[in-house]
């Protein structure tokens, strides 16, 4: 019924801007493909483009841009909106433009990709073992603990291989972590991350170096240094069983991303990414907006509708 009701609407648009506009006939292509490709986007909400919101809107520019869509594409996608809803309001079809005061896409921040919740969660319940050597078991300890500790901590690649043993203080819940330009940044490690780090440190960490010594917190076999190629592999693994192939840069991005949903401040956010600049931390505000607003909307005594 939604994809009759939108093809409706698309195909009252088309004969406007066919008949009555006289647009060339692959300008009206490129119109029919853009307002379809939004058709579809919100049938998967189970909402009609005459009941298309502004949220709706900014979300499926969010998803294109997420999707590497550069912005002259995306910009023209949303033109083709804006024609669509002043035709709909012109003719008293819909009462809002869900257009209305959307920025154009050259003023957008993308917010980097993360992980879902539930996403992040399968991810940490371990590495699976299936390696035959003896020492599989160790290794899929150490990776665990490294996941923690990306999750905790937002680390990059070079930081996580790069920390050393006298860095971790897991008695008093943190990490030393030295991030680009040798700055170096304390970052708190949750209670999960330090009960797997301790478990890590009994056993694995010693099997890993197989009688060798090592500095570093996360050897290679036999004391070595991981190489970022190896950590890239084990969190494409890891993420795999969830339907999802995450990269260490998403697992920064989720750290991020939860803190903000569930209401830390930038500031803080940006010290634990080792922002040197908070506008690079900013392209988070979007998500500590959206929560402001439903934290509003559901205390405030005015906020809803009398």
């Amino acid at each position: 019924m939604s994809s009759e009701a939108n093809a409706r609407v698309v195909s009252g648009f088309l004969d406007y801007l066919k008949i009555e506009k006289g647009l060339a006939a692959l300008t009206v292509s490129a119109y029919t493909t853009d307002i379809g490709q939004f058709a579809a986007f919100l049938e998967k909400r189970r909402r009609l483009l005459t009941s298309a919101r502004r949220e709706d809107v900014k979300d499926f520019i969010q998803q294109l841009f997420a999707h590497s869509v550069d912005g002259r594409s995306v910009g023209r996608k949303l033109s083709a909106l804006r024609h669509l809803y002043k035709h709909l309001l012109l003719d008293k079809v819909i009462a809002h433009d869900p257009t209305l005061n959307i920025n154009s896409p050259k003023q957008w921040k993308v917010l980097p990709k993360s992980l879902a919740h539930d996403e992040m969660e399968s991810m940490l319940r371990g590495p699976r073992v299936v390696s035959p050597r003896k020492d599989s078991q160790a290794v899929a300890a150490r990776d665990r603990a490294m996941l923690e500790v990306f999750y905790a901590g937002a680390l990059r690649v070079s930081e996580i291989i790069g920390v050393k043993l006298e860095d971790l203080k897991l008695d008093l819940g943190y990490v030393l972590v030295r991030g680009k330009g040798d700055k170096e940044r304390i970052v708190p490690l949750g209670r999960a991350a330090q009960e797997v780090l301790a478990e890590y440190m009994k056993i694995a960490r010693l099997a890993l170096l197989a009688g060798k010594t090592s500095p570093l917190l996360f050897p290679a076999r036999g004391g070595g240094k991981l190489t970022r190629q190896r950590v890239w592999q084990m969190v494409s693994a890891a993420s795999a069983a969830g339907g999802r192939h995450a990269s260490p840069h998403m697992l920064r991005h989720s750290c991020a991303t939860h803190m903000v949903e569930n209401g830390a401040d930038l500031r803080t956010v940006q010290t634990i990414l080792g922002h040197s600049d908070i506008g690079t931390t900013q392209v988070y505000t979007h998500l500590a907006l959206d929560r402001l607003k439903s934290v509003y909307r559901k205390h405030h005594p005015r906020a809803k509708a009398r």
